[in-house]
């Protein structure tokens, strides 16, 4: 991929507002890459003022994602991914949301993890509304925060049901 995707700082923006919005209920996530590869805070940490790494190259980065790290009611590894991916020779910018629905036991390799994967969006880049994702995310974001604090992920799983597709479920 050549040249800096549109959306890649402002979506790198976008999350890093989202981990503190969580972070103020101390509810954990993770930022992929990590905020240590792209930012310089000079002052107060998470809440000061930031700037870019000097050197940091938008345009590298193929992934953007938050990693849910909440001990309670499965959320490990809920993740918002927004990713830069190659399909019918053009740059597609694809927003997914993935989770896990349980375990189950198999007899030659145990415990796996049930993940469902649900396709948010999916555009060419040159095709890609920065209007409409702005809704997804703002919707999404309400409804998982809303079920962080009523402390049930049903509420966050019957949205991405109702409103998404599933694309893929596979065991890891």
């Amino acid at each position: 991929m050549t040249g800096s995707p549109p959306w890649t700082r402002n979506s790198r923006k976008k999350f890093w507002k989202v981990w503190k919005r969580f972070n103020k209920i101390n509810v954990h996530f993770a930022l992929e890459p990590s905020y240590t590869n792209w930012a310089v805070f000079p002052d107060t940490f998470p809440d000061g003022d930031w700037h870019w790494r000097p050197g940091f190259n938008p345009a590298a980065v193929q992934t953007i994602q938050l990693l849910d790290r909440s001990m309670d009611q499965g959320r490990v590894g809920d993740a918002l991914k927004v990713n830069y991916v190659e399909a019918d020779g053009k740059i597609h910018l694809r927003v997914t949301f993935e989770y896990c629905e349980g375990e189950h036991y198999y007899k030659y390799s145990g415990w796996k993890r049930i993940w469902t994967v649900h396709t948010l969006y999916e555009q060419p880049l040159d095709h890609a509304n920065v209007d409409d994702l702005h809704r997804l995310f703002a919707d999404l974001v309400r409804t998982w925060y809303e079920s962080h604090l009523r402390r049930n992920r049903d509420v966050l799983i019957k949205y991405l049901k109702q409103t998404f597709e599933k694309i893929e479920t596979f065991n890891q």
